[in-house]
């Protein structure tokens, strides 16, 4: 019984930290770079809703779209002011940018926030939910279903918009996307932004599981680096299977070892795969 209520609370957040892969995977896939700024667009987004619900005393559900939309705007001021001018290649010059702006963004937010680490209760907070003998908290619950939505739409549009196939063009072999006519810096755009959003959403969902504070992107940004190794970069399927993995393996560690072990777990997974599968679960280049 323990083992099983371990898996479940694992698969729940790994459902959670999937919003955070996904999106460091998209951005990825379009721009070819890793974004070492995305552990600070979580902390944007948990710090937003903490200030909608503390202090302007908005419900957890509006709270956390107004976060995630005013990330995503953050988001594209970030990329044309940025981002846009990295060119396909400049691997490097894109990771000490990205790392740039990461600690730019967590040193205001701790001279403006301050660093003490906040509590947020909502609505939902301090209630379970109970089923077949499991019980899952209620905000870790509404968190899931955030995610499941979230990436059910993000899979559609790929999929079935030629907005999603033109996204899908570029970062497959973008030379022939610019033959056919497609314009990268919109696309482009409007990927970071969806990338962005989600980040931002995780950071929003998970503010009332955990305290919220300036340096909590951290830990979060190396889970999302170990999710989009195991899973392939720029493979957002992989990110989900490679979520739930670490998810689990995250609970396990803590559950049937202790809390100290549950980084350790998941990095011990990276490590493994990097020794046997280097691509990745599902890696075979950038594909999305």
């Amino acid at each position: 019984m323990l083992v099983a209520t371990l898996v479940l609370n694992g698969l729940v957040m790994g459902a959670i930290y999937a919003l955070i892969g996904v999106g460091l995977s998209l951005i990825f896939g379009v721009l070819e770079i890793v974004n070492f700024a995305h552990g600070q667009i979580y902390t944007l987004g948990a710090l937003a809703l903490a200030i909608l619900v503390s202090h302007f005393g908005l419900g957890f559900l509006p709270a956390a779209f107004v976060s995630a939309v005013a990330v995503a705007a953050f988001g594209y001021a970030l990329y044309l002011l940025f981002l846009r001018h990295i060119k396909k290649g400049e691997f490097e010059r894109g990771i000490i940018l990205t790392l740039g702006i990461g600690i730019v963004i967590q040193n205001a937010l701790i001279y403006f926030y301050g660093a003490t680490p906040q509590i947020v209760d909502t609505e939902f907070s301090f209630k379970d939910l109970s089923a077949f003998g499991f019980r899952v908290e209620m905000i870790k619950a509404i968190a899931v279903a955030f995610a499941l939505v979230s990436i059910t739409l993000l899979h559609l549009v790929l999929t079935r918009t030629r907005f999603g196939m033109a996204i899908r063009a570029l970062s497959q072999n973008r030379e022939a996307a610019l033959v056919v006519g497609m314009r990268p810096t919109i696309v482009v755009g409007h990927a970071v932004v969806i990338g962005m959003a989600l980040a931002g959403l995780a950071g929003a969902v998970l503010a009332p599981v955990f305290t919220v504070h300036p340096l909590m992107g951290a830990p979060v940004l190396f889970k999302a680096f170990a999710i989009v190794i195991i899973g392939g970069l720029g493979h957002l399927p992989g990110a989900v299977v490679a979520s739930l993995i670490i998810g689990v393996s995250e609970s396990l560690a803590g559950g049937l070892g202790s809390a100290s072990m549950q980084d350790a777990a998941v990095f011990l997974v990276m490590i493994a795969m990097l020794q046997f599968r280097p691509m990745g679960l599902f890696g075979k280049g950038v594909r999305i």
